[in-house]
Order: structure tokens, then C-alpha cells, then sequence
């Protein structure tokens, strides 16, 4: 059942008089109808307070004030900021006023955060009229209750409402720089909405688990919103749990969810059981699983896992379709290019051998680039950003590193931030994670840069789970798509890896303290094939690291983990 409503207030409208049970959240259950309701309260609220296209902050978990607010928002005409909560202090309040909030939404477990920062307080029953100040609305509280109180009855109104009108700032989780708060209207939100519940064949009757956080594009746009469109229901979980997600999966007879990073490698990592295909689940929707993890995640749970690739900013996407090989992400559509970064030549076609390892990956991984249409709408208040995405008369360069093959389907091969320059020789993090993802010991890997002691990087990998370092150098050499200057000159040995607040690897904190770290780090001296641990006397000479070049602090600390032990979250 699929809507054509051209904006998201008219889908949060369409829902008024639906009383089948649509949102769930611990112990809690509202219906369609309850929860239309409760967003035309909150919109009547907004109206009083803040004029059209104004901004509201929204510091939550996955409760169910977060998508009431989101629906809210899109009745009232205004725009919803997702402030992320693992920011802190200088950081926190940048995000907050950068994004121009006139109202902040968050409960009592989220205050502390908001201790001594430098932002303008305001009252939260001002008017409109009332300029100026951040105006905090604590949902948890008495005080809460009583500035809804008068809005109560009030019914959903969509007939204001334009698919132009902003409803989304979400921020990309870039390496490198602040945050980019990407612009998303009502309009192309339901478009999404629209395509993704055709492309899944999404029912009224489906429910879609919720567990990635809604501060985050992934959940909002390929969770909440196809729901939304085919009057699903959503099961919310307030924070990714990967012991919990069989539970929740089961008890709210869930039928869908999305991922992002690792979530699917904590899941793998929880202990099997016989029951384990014992659910309702018929797909998962994400980013950045891997092969290998997807094929285990179906032999182990009978779900398939669909890798999509759609840029934050809605730039370019890939849809997958049947017939595509396992590891591509989709089909390049008319005007979807890979183009050499320095060149902007095309990058020549893959080569594959038989089990699908890439053999040409210095001459075929480029940028993907969209010469045709895009959805992009702008990045709030960052025309510099803008620019890095458009070139060249409208072509919007997304930043992520892709391989197309003979019969034009893309591969992702990671970010251009992680790229890395060996010897003179461009190589991608992600493809070599995808080799070292082989190696039965690691429960996750990442690979990325450390500074060459002369010129370039060299290859650092961390690795969560047991490590052999004899083993592991064997594994390696046995690889035939490992190319020469691929093998990791240093490995870090790490319990659990660290990650960002929406599941993918904290590449940013790895490289920043890349061999002088707490954990055990093994390393391969030039000219040799077997690993050893790296010492101090080591991390000093000339070999390693200029003097200087890496951040200080601790060396090659603690102990080797087991398998296991690490993926665990």
C-alpha cells in the first residue's frame, strides 16, 4: 500500500482515525491514531512558539517523543535538528547554535549534558513574538504535561504544509572538520519514503525495528519514513542493543530493520542459539556489513541483508535489484560515474577474478560522481561544503571510493578520507578490510593511515578478536588479491572497536593516536614477513615514525583479547 502524498505532514495526517497498534517502546504502545494525535498537539504548541520554518533541536534517545516531534514538526512547517548526544561541551553548544535552534527537546537523562554550556537560554512558554534564546522543553517532567495541556484535542492539520518546506537538518558524521548539517525537505523525505516501501514491498501490516538512532539519517529516512508512507508499524529501542536485538525483534513481530557500521558484527558476535531463526524478520537494510558478515548473517539468522549506498545528502544513490553480484551494492544509473580523483578521467572497469577479488584496484577505484539529476538541497549555512560537493557545472562528487565492473555494477570502497598513499600508490581502506575480514580470528577490522617515516603512509589495521601474529602473517600470504604494498605494517590488537555514536568505526580516533596507544600493537619490520611486538625502543626509531610525527602517549599496553571478547556491545 503505497502513498503519493507529496509531503510528510499529509503521510503523519493520513494516519488520523488508524487504530491499529503503531508504535511501540518498552512497555509503552500508542496507536496510528494516538500517535497523529499526539503529533497535532505538539504542532499546535510549535505554532505558538516559533514561526514557519523555524528549528527545534531534538536531544533524545529513541523514545517515543522523537517521532511524535519529527511528525510534529512536518505538521507545523518546521525544520528538526537531530543533536548528536555523544557530543560534548565547545561541541555540543557549536551544534546547537549552528543549526539555529529556537527550541531544544530533551528529558532529564540528557540535562547533564547541557551543564555550562555557552548557549542563550529562553523560556519555554514564550511566544513567537519573543526573539532570540534557546528555549528548553524537558519532556519527562510535569512541566512538560502542563504546556501541552491546552492543546489537547487538537487534530492534524497537513493542508499548510509544501514538499519544499525544510523538515530535516541532520549532521554527517565526517572525518574530518565540524559537522555538516545536511538540509532535507518534507518533499524529498517522502520521496524516499515512497521508493524505499516500493522497493521492499513495505505492508500496512509490517512492523519496522527501530534500534539505530533517530539523530541519524539512516533511521529517520530508511526506517521511519517507508513505515510512515505504507502505515506500518515501528518498534523503537532506545539505544542498539546487540544481546537485545533477537528479543525485540521477536516481541514486537518485526519485519524490517536498518543498520549502519558494526551493528551486524555485534549482532554475530552474541552467542548462537537453536531458535535463532525463530522471528518474523524477512530483510535488513544498511551500509558497511561486508560480505562476509551478510552471508553469515543469513546462514545463521535466514534474513537477507541488502547493502544500499545513498549519499546523506541524497546526492547520488544506488538501488540494488536482482541479479546483483554478491558485494555490489547496484547498478550504475545514467549518470553515475567513477572518475579518477586528480585526472577526472574515468576510472577503467574492474577486474575480477572468479571469486570476486579485485585485481586492479590502484587503476580502477575512483570517486563516485553523479553528472545526472540530484536531490541534493544544500548543506545549512556552509557554502564552502556545497562547493566540495558540486563541480564542474552541477556534478556532485559524493566523497565515497567505488569500483565498477565489466557489466556496470558499483562496489564501495570506502571513503576518499580514507584512502591511503603507499609508496606512491593509492589504495582504499575499505578494500583491503575486506581481505583482512577473511582472517578467522577478527570479530571486526578496520584499516586505516599512520605517517611513513619519508613520504606517504603506511598501513595500520586494528583488529578485534584473537590474534595469531604467525597465523596471521601465513593468512596473509595467502591471499591472492593482497597486493604487494596492502599487508598491514602495523596491527593493533583492541577488546572492542571503537566507534561512533551510529555504529561505525571511529576512524578519526585510530588514526590520531594510530602506534602509541594502549593496546598491544604488532608490526612487520621492512624486509620481513612475520609480525612482533612493537616496543618502545621501536616506536622511537627511525623506522616507525619520525620523531613527532604521531601524537604521544602510552605504546603497545595490556593484552591480547580473545575471540569474541571484543564485538561484544
Amino acid at each position: 500500500m503505497e502513498s503519493t502524498r507529496g509531503t510528510v505532514a499529509e503521510l503523519v495526517h493520513a494516519r488520523w482515525g488508524d487504530h491499529r497498534p503503531g508504535l511501540w517502546c518498552g512497555e509503552r504502545t500508542l496507536t496510528h491514531h494516538e500517535v497523529a494525535g499526539g503529533a497535532a498537539v505538539r504542532a499546535a504548541l510549535l505554532t505558538d512558539l516559533l514561526p514557519p520554518g523555524a528549528h527545534l533541536g531534538i536531544l533524545l534517545d529513541n523514545t517515543p517523543e522523537y517521532p511524535l516531534w519529527l511528525s510534529a514538526a512536518a505538521l507545523a512547517r518546521a525544520a528538526v535538528a537531530g543533536i548528536n548526544p555523544t557530543r560534548r561541551g565547545p561541541e555540543l553548544a557549536r551544534d546547537i547554535l549552528h543549526t539555529e535552534c529556537r527550541l531544544l527537546i530533551t528529558d532529564r537523562t540528557r540535562l547533564p549534558l547541557l551543564d555550562g554550556l555557552d548557549l542563550p537560554w529562553g523560556s519555554p512558554r514564550a511566544s513567537a513574538a519573543e526573539r532570540g534564546g534557546v528555549r528548553l522543553v524537558v519532556t519527562d517532567t510535569e512541566e512538560y504535561d502542563a504546556l501541552l495541556a491546552p492543546y489537547a484535542g487538537a487534530r492534524p492539520d497537513s493542508s499548510r504544509a509544501t514538499p519544499a518546506d525544510r523538515l530535516l537538518l541532520y549532521f554527517t558524521s565526517g572525518s574530518t572538520g565540524a559537522p555538516k548539517a545536511a538540509i532535507c525537505t518534507q518533499g524529498r523525505l517522502a520521496a524516499a519514503g515512497r521508493s524505499l516501501a516500493g522497493q521492499f514491498a513495505v505492508r500496512p501490516d509490517d512492523v519496522h525495528y527501530v534500534c539505530m538512532p533517530m539523530f541519524h539519517g539512516n533511521a529517520v529516512i530508511a526506517d521511519w519514513a517507508p513505515a510512515l508512507v505504507a502505515g506500518a508499524g515501528v518498534a523503537l529501542r532506545r539505544r542498539f542493543s546487540a544481546s537485545a536485538f533477537l528479543t525485540d525483534v521477536r516481541r514486537h513481530r518485526a519485519t524490517y530493520f536498518t543498520y549502519v557500521g558494526r551493528a551486524i558484527q555485534y549482532v554475530l558476535a552474541t552467542e548462537p542459539g537453536p531458535d535463532d531463526r525463530d522471528h518474523r524478520l524477512r530483510l535488513g537494510f544498511g551500509t558497511e556489513a561486508g560480505a562476509v558478515d551478510a552471508a553469515a548473517f543469513e546462514r545463521r539468522f535466514g534474513v537477507r541483508l541488502v547493502e544500499g549506498y545513498g549519499s546523506s545528502e541524497g546526492g547520488a544513490a544506488i538501488r540494488w535489484r536482482p541479479g546483483t553480484p554478491s558485494g555490489a551494492v547496484g547498478p550504475a544509473t545514467p549518470g553515475l560515474v567513477v572518475l579518477h580523483p586528480g585526472t577526472r578521467e574515468e576510472c577503467p572497469p574492474a577486474v575480477l577474478d572468479p571469486a570476486g577479488r579485485l585485481l586492479n584496484g590502484h587503476e580502477a577505484i575512483g570517486e563516485l560522481v553523479n553528472r545526472g539529476p540530484s536531490p541534493f538541497e544544500g548543506y545549512w549555512r556552509n557554502p564552502r561544503a556545497e562547493s566540495e560537493r558540486l563541480r564542474g557545472g552541477g556534478e556532485y562528487w559524493t566523497g565515497d571510493l567505488f569500483y565498477r565492473d565489466a557489466d556496470g555494477f558499483l562496489y564501495f570502497a570506502g571513503r576518499t578520507d580514507d584512502r591511503l598513499r603507499v609508496d606512491g600508490e593509492n589504495l582504499a581502506a575499505a578494500v583491503i578490510e575486506n581481505i583482512l575480514a577473511r582472517y578467522e580470528g577478527a570479530d571486526a577490522v578496520a584499516v586505516y593511515a599512520v605517517p611513513d617515516p619519508v613520504t606517504g603512509d603506511q598501513v595500520m589495521a586494528a583488529v578485534a578478536g584473537a590474534f595469531d601474529p604467525a597465523g596471521f602473517a601465513g593468512f596473509l600470504r595467502a591471499q591472492p588479491d593482497l597486493g604487494t604494498k596492502m599487508a598491514p605494517r602495523f596491527v593493533r590488537v583492541v577488546r572492542r572497536m571503537p566507534v561512533t555514536a551510529t555504529n561505525k568505526i571511529h576512524r578519526a580516533l585510530l588514526r590520531r593516536e594510530g602506534v602509541r596507544c594502549a593496546d598491544p600493537v604488532w608490526w612487520r619490520p621492512p624486509g620481513e614477513e612475520t609480525y612482533r611486538r612493537l616496543t618502545g625502543e621501536d616506536v622511537e626509531g627511525p623506522l616507525v615514525s619520525p620523531r613527532g610525527a604521531l601524537p604521544y602517549g602510552g605504546v603497545g599496553g595490556g593484552a591480547p583479547t580473545t575471540r569474541g571478547e571484543a564485538a561484544q556491545k
